[in-house]
């Protein structure tokens, strides 16, 4: 009598690949949701250090305290559109204390800003409605030119 060979059979694999994907396709999707987020933030972030420098640099050529403080918010809002970077709260607070220093000293003025980004369309779960990003920048006034 001879032994006939056995033989195993392996189970059917087919339909593991269509599991395996619809187990790892919403982890990748989430991944890519928070890349997406991540790219936006920052891509604000620059744009809003972009308006406070150009709101500082315009502050620092204005004559007085107010034009200052108007010069400033016209030139961070118009920085921003052209970065199509659109606010949902956007704060300028500029310091014009250095309009106070004697002419001949060393004086600067700084502009703040503060804007609430909308990130609600990009649709992941856990990623907040909006984020607050800040951005300070300092420019000198002219040691010679008259304050008022």
């Amino acid at each position: 009598m001879t032994a006939q060979p056995t033989t195993v059979r392996r189970a059917d694999d087919r339909g593991s690949a269509s599991i395996e994907a619809a187990i790892l396709a919403p982890v990748l999707l989430v991944l890519v949701g928070l890349a997406i987020a991540g790219g936006r933030i920052q891509v604000a972030g620059g744009a809003i250090e972009s308006a406070a420098h150009d709101a500082a640099r315009a502050a620092s050529i204005a004559r007085t305290e107010g034009q200052a403080r108007a010069d400033a918010y016209s030139a961070a809002s118009a920085t921003l559109d052209q970065q199509g970077l659109h606010c949902s709260q956007l704060t300028v607070v500029v310091d014009t204390s250095g309009f106070a220093i004697p002419v001949g000293q060393p004086a600067a003025v700084a502009a703040s800003i503060t804007c609430v980004v909308d990130l609600s369309d990009i649709v992941v779960n856990g990623i907040p409605g909006s984020k607050t990003i800040n951005a300070t920048f300092v420019s000198v006034l002219d040691t010679f030119r008259t304050r008022t």
